[in-house]
């Protein structure tokens, strides 16, 4: 039996299916061999230094999506183009989510109610476009929703010093019992017509180009919004006055506090600012996706944005690529429900969710956060 990789015009890539589970296993037994710090390994180790205790996690990341591609591909053809654009666009309210993680928690307030915020903002969204026949309306709507449910999280937990993680919970719930009534209310009996998606928009002559062309410049509004936040906030965190006074304020408040910098401005600001950029992936929901809203329709992306988040080291880089790895899960479990493969469809929607455990279990004790976060800030 053979797996068919397809890559769009340039051609098909046919592998032997077994042989090729072979050679993988082969290198995923040497990459194991590397990592524990056997004798012979350990002195390896100190000649070769970080570069050589990176090397399985640089490895192993791309050597088991191929190992998951000749896979699904055994027997069938699988357009690898196509899969990497869709989980780009799968990726996309769990990477703006994440981003949205990494402003609370960098000024050191940790935000559950992301989950809560995409929702909310999808309903909204979705509404406002209804009423007035307008997604970008309806879309301004949504992220000033999601910036209003932030401004709520930001008052209960540094004005009112509420535990941030049952302030995140109940935002959560609140989210979940107000878009159910605003549902009723206003959506299901509504006669005015559904309103449009957002169109994909092609971008002249990057379009066109090989392999990226068709994964990169091809997409609908937040997919460019996130691709252009991920640069942006990366430059903003670790290269400007703010950046520098956010990471001081999620490390050392008192110390922040002390060479005058309000740690209460830096993180409303910041938590506000994460909330407008939670509201654009709750955007991507309903105005984006399906042109509907129904409850919990979010599915907990809110939360695997937060695993992405940690995978990410609170990077904006990073939590792309966490964004990206969930984006795929999703996109193959959808793959392989088209063609045909003879696994429940129950277990195969189980994918992302169980790449999510398998993250978090990895990443406990080795990703550190911010050593304020969760603390409240008093003034003296």
């Amino acid at each position: 039996m053979t797996s068919s990789l397809r890559f769009s015009t340039l051609g098909t890539l046919k592998l032997p299916t077994q042989f090729t589970f072979l050679i993988c296993g082969m290198i995923s037994i040497i990459l194991g061999i590397l990592y524990v710090p056997l004798p012979f390994s350990f002195r390896l180790e100190k000649r070769l230094g970080k570069v050589f205790q990176l090397l399985p996690w640089r490895i192993a990341p791309p050597l088991i999506v191929f190992i998951v591609l000749i896979w699904a591909g055994a027997g069938r053809q699988i357009d690898v183009i196509g899969m990497l654009a869709q989980s780009l666009r799968l990726a996309t309210p769990i990477g703006l989510g994440a981003l949205a993680g990494i402003l609370c928690e960098r000024s050191g307030v940790i935000n559950v109610a992301i989950e809560g915020m995409m929702l909310t903002a999808a309903c909204t969204g979705f509404v406002a476009a209804l009423y007035t026949q307008s997604i970008w309306l309806g879309l301004i709507i949504a992220v000033l929703s999601g910036g209003l449910t932030a401004a709520l999280h930001a008052v209960l937990s540094i004005r009112f010093l509420v535990n941030q993680i049952i302030s995140g919970m109940v935002l959560n719930i609140l989210a979940i019992g107000i878009t159910g009534f605003i549902r009723k209310a206003f959506i299901v009996d509504s006669p005015l017509p559904a309103p449009p998606v957002f169109p994909a928009w092609q971008i002249p002559v990057l379009s066109d180009l090989p392999l990226i062309g068709q994964v990169f410049f091809r997409n609908q509004p937040m997919e460019y919004a996130l691709l252009i936040l991920v640069p942006i906030l990366h430059v903003l965190i670790f290269h400007t006055r703010w950046g520098l006074r956010t990471r001081a304020v999620g490390e050392h408040p008192q110390a922040a506090d002390t060479l005058g910098v309000s740690v209460f401005k830096i993180r409303y600001i910041n938590v506000i600012i994460a909330g407008l950029i939670a509201g654009l992936g709750g955007a991507w929901f309903s105005l984006e996706t399906v042109g509907n809203f129904d409850d919990m329709m979010t599915e907990g992306k809110g939360f695997i944005a937060l695993a992405a988040m940690i995978f990410g080291k609170w990077n904006p880089g990073g939590a792309f690529g966490g964004a990206l790895l969930f984006g795929f899960a999703d996109a193959l479990q959808i793959k392989l429900q088209i063609s045909g493969v003879q696994v429940p469809y129950q277990f195969l929607s189980m994918i992302p969710y169980l790449v999510t455990m398998i993250v978090l279990a990895g990443l406990i004790g080795r990703a550190t956060p911010p050593a304020a976060e969760g603390v409240p800030f008093v003034k003296h």
